[in-house]
């Protein structure tokens, strides 16, 4: 079939014959008009929300699209760069290395620009270093350090609308500048009218609002992924999301949660938990005692203020040890800048004071340990997010024994092994009616107790500097004939 654009004829609107030199001014003239009122329409619509001082950040459609486009690149990277690499070569890892870099930088990017919740995602990636490339989880760590400022004028607004009153009503004083800012909030020291210092933790105002929509994107954007690629296998994350976030939005349930952790460790009288003003506080605002102090992961610190490092080891292993074993309730986000170190003022002790009791989640091994135990030999994926969250606290206790150097009495080690063998034992006496049975599990119980002492008692003496001298001397003195 012979094609002649010259002298091909369309139809007009009227059934009038018309000419393609006739149609393509027409289409213009529709094209320019099209044109003219959709400019005048975006023009408008931007003219309105510049008006209403509305931040595009804030607009779904702009955050849909920011993560859309991330997540279509990204794909394409890994579609078209992998296809042409042999698998399993050296140059296949090297190349697959740079280009997990590549994607985990334009994820970090997306986090910085979306902020809140996508945020908040990237912080919990960056700390899964027992399931994602090491490219991804040190690229992502530095969302701890980029977390979103809300203004003074925005916590003013938040502290109206909750509280019901002005800001210079509540405080005599309020340091404008953060304390500390995260992912959902940010905290600002102050102080009450009676003079008590407190620590302010105001919710980002535009949080709330979007947190549901992003995983909603966040959602639908992984099941794409997922359909590209079979074997993506973190749609879990999302489920963790939609369960968590309201959870730590709510800023009533971690003062609850507060309350209740001082409780069941009011035990260990080194343990500080800051108490809750609940007269201030609401699902947006939570006030509670200001408390001074250094990240335990600060060796420095500990040197300056005369803080003993083993000691700070030992009883952070006897916090964990106890949450996870003991109570079952455990803290779900043990990362150094929610556990802080201080000599109390009054008698001088050390004290360990934790922060941040948003989100703890119901740990099954302390009723199940002998269940849970052989999963850990199977691949990371098919574990529990329960199981998840522990390893995830065992990473925050050798990270911090490494860095206090420490690691050589194994301290936190061994009090989670005596919480585990208290646990186990106490679950065999509950499935049991039998007295025997009992006395046999409490024997052995106490017996295993006593062989973890023992153990403990030869590493001190391993690194005990006056055994070490009675043994070079005991060396240096001659053999008797």
């Amino acid at each position: 079939m012979t094609i002649m654009l010259c002298a091909t004829h369309v139809i007009g609107d009227a059934g009038v014959e018309r000419s393609e030199s006739d149609t393509v001014p027409h289409m213009a003239v529709r094209l320019l008009k099209v044109s003219s009122v959709a400019t005048a329409v975006i023009a408008s619509s931007g003219f309105y929300l510049y008006s209403k001082n509305v931040d595009f950040n804030d607009l779904s459609i702009v955050r849909f699209g920011r993560a859309a486009a991330t997540t279509a690149v990204i794909s394409y990277d890994y579609l078209t760069t992998l296809r042409d690499v042999q698998y399993g070569t050296e140059e296949y890892w090297a190349v697959k290395s740079k280009v997990h870099r590549r994607s985990a930088e334009r994820l970090r990017d997306l986090c910085c620009m979306n902020r809140g919740t996508f945020i908040k995602v990237g912080q919990h990636l960056g700390a899964l270093d027992y399931l994602l490339p090491e490219e991804y989880t040190s690229t992502l760590k530095i969302l701890h350090s980029r977390a979103p400022q809300s203004s003074m004028e925005e916590i003013r607004q938040v502290i109206r609308e909750d509280l019901r009153k002005e800001l210079s009503d509540l405080f005599i004083q309020f340091d404008e500048k953060p304390h500390g800012a995260a992912s959902l909030a940010q905290v600002h020291k102050a102080v009450l009218p009676d003079g008590r210092t407190v620590a302010v933790k105001v919710q980002h105002p535009k949080v709330q609002r979007q947190s549901s929509k992003d995983i909603v994107v966040m959602e639908f954007l992984l099941q794409v992924v997922h359909w590209l690629f079979p074997d993506f296998a973190f749609m879990w994350l999302v489920e963790e999301a939609k369960k968590n976030l309201p959870l730590e939005l709510d800023f009533l349930n971690e003062g609850r949660n507060a309350e209740k952790i001082a409780d069941m460790l009011r035990k260990f009288n080194f343990l500080k938990i800051p108490k809750i003003h609940w007269d201030l506080s609401t699902k947006r605002i939570l006030t509670m005692d200001f408390a001074e102090g250094g990240q335990v992961n600060d060796r420095e610190y500990m040197r300056k203020h005369g803080i003993n490092v083993n000691e700070i080891s030992q009883n952070l292993g006897k916090i964990y040890s106890e949450m996870i074993f003991v109570n079952g309730f455990v803290h779900c986000d043990p990362h150094p800048g929610n556990v802080l170190v201080r000599k109390c003022p009054e008698s001088n002790k050390t004290e360990i004071v934790l922060l941040d009791h948003g989100l703890y989640q119901d740990v099954e091994i302390r009723t199940n340990a002998a269940l849970y135990l052989p999963q850990i030999s199977e691949l990371l994926n098919r574990v529990p997010r329960q199981m998840l969250l522990l390893l995830k606290t065992n990473d925050l206790l050798r990270g911090i024994e490494t860095i206090l150097q420490t690691r050589a009495s194994s301290s936190s080690f061994i009090n989670m092994s005596r919480c585990c063998t208290r646990a186990i034992a106490r679950h065999k006496r509950n499935k049991t009616k039998s007295r025997s049975r009992r006395l046999r599990i409490s024997l052995s119980e106490c017996w295993s107790l006593c062989q973890i002492d023992l153990y403990e008692l030869a590493l001190w003496l391993r690194s005990s500097t006056l055994v070490r001298w009675v043994f070079y001397l005991f060396n240096c003195l001659p053999y008797p004939n």
